[in-house]
């Protein structure tokens, strides 16, 4: 069995996440080959695929959101996410025993009360059906029909155990908005297939972030079970430096440790930082130390130097000017700051167009 060096892993999962070098892929078609990009606030989903993408219109991606062909729902992990159209009622369908187990786990085990799970789901549902409703709006109704809980930890359930799209305005760029959802049968129509098909997944989530091993795939999916269904797909097996299987599809390109690595900026929550239980294959552990110390799990734009994580970057706004400010986590050497510098000057040409731009880097 072939072994892999972390550096080749690197470079692998690079080129399948389009971080190597820009592609002309389709907003659509990149959305679907990374299976949905985290999108728990407006602004990552635009900077992921401009990252990823050239050339790519900011205003393109707000025209798919307006006209359903891609949409902002709850997904993996519980999170949301933008998926396209198509690949909506797949992937909520294989992540629904999931998220209903989040949904019995919302409750706090000092006040946590007996819900009717079917109920509330039902009420919900009736309740979305025929037009947005806030979060707000969701829980205040559903206290109305389950006085014993808190509007807030109901309306989490509800979200847990209903489909439902989050509807613009909320996610365009520029325009921002309260949240408001609706049932994503109604926003797309059709219920979610009775039948799941994990296997398909587990063959999409290799060929975005593949070679992986299963702990990986639950890593990023909380699926379990899935040594069972890679069992039933034709895969491939390497073995990392530390001796782990790693599964992978028949035609998956691995591409060679020495090849170039450009410096990139990453969005908040990027994928390509959560979708694995080893991480070193992107990241050093000191690295990991210092990206997962945040509050609340809101993990902050970063930027990649020779494809590893090597810290944060921000932007502030004023009136007049936007300052984009590089922090490293490590010493960081001229060459490899001219590079970032390069990536923070242009992305602040499509964030604040028409300001004055400012780069505070080491």
């Amino acid at each position: 069995m072939i072994t892999l060096p972390n550096r080749t892993l690197n470079r692998t999962l690079l080129a399948r996440q389009l971080l190597l070098e820009r592609t002309g892929m389709p907003i659509v078609e990149a959305v679907e080959h990374l299976c949905g990009l985290q999108a728990q606030a407006p602004a990552p989903p635009y900077l992921a695929l401009w990252t990823r993408l050239d050339p790519f219109e900011f205003d393109a991606l707000s025209k798919l959101i307006i006209d359903r062909s891609l949409v902002r729902m709850t997904l993996w992990r519980g999170t949301l996410h933008l998926v396209s159209a198509s690949d909506a009622h797949l992937m909520r369908a294989a992540l629904q025993p999931e998220l209903t187990k989040r949904a019995r786990l919302v409750m706090p085990p000092v006040s946590r009360v007996d819900i009717d799970l079917d109920k509330l789901a039902a009420v919900t549902r009736e309740y979305v059906d025929t037009e947005p409703r806030t979060v707000a709006e969701i829980g205040a109704f559903l206290e109305q029909h389950f006085p014993e809980a808190k509007a807030r930890e109901l309306s989490t359930q509800a979200q847990m155990l209903v489909p439902m799209v989050q509807v613009p305005p909320r996610g365009i760029w520029g325009v921002g908005g309260v949240p408001q959802n609706v049932a994503l049968a109604s926003w797309l129509g059709g219920d979610l297939p009775t039948e799941t098909a994990v296997p398909e997944l587990i063959e999409r989530y290799l060929r975005a972030f593949g070679p992986a091993t299963p702990a990986d795939m639950q890593a990023w999916s909380r699926l379990v079970g899935l040594k069972a269904h890679a069992a039933e797909l034709n895969l491939v097996e390497y073995r990392n430096e530390a001796g782990k299987v790693l599964l992978d599809v028949p035609d998956g390109v691995i591409v060679d440790e020495d090849t170039p690595a450009p410096a990139r900026l990453l969005p908040a929550f990027d994928n390509v930082l959560l979708g694995h239980a080893d991480r070193t294959r992107i990241m050093s552990e000191e690295a990991r130390a210092r990206w997962g110390a945040v509050r609340n799990g809101v993990f902050p734009p970063t930027f990649l130097v020779d494809g590893f994580l090597r810290g944060t970057w921000s932007v502030t706004e004023t009136k007049d000017t936007a300052t984009l400010t590089i922090e490293p986590y490590f010493t960081t050497t001229k060459k490899d700051v001219a590079g970032v510098v390069r990536e923070a000057k242009a992305v602040l040409k499509v964030m604040a167009p028409g300001k004055k731009h400012v780069i505070v880097a080491p």
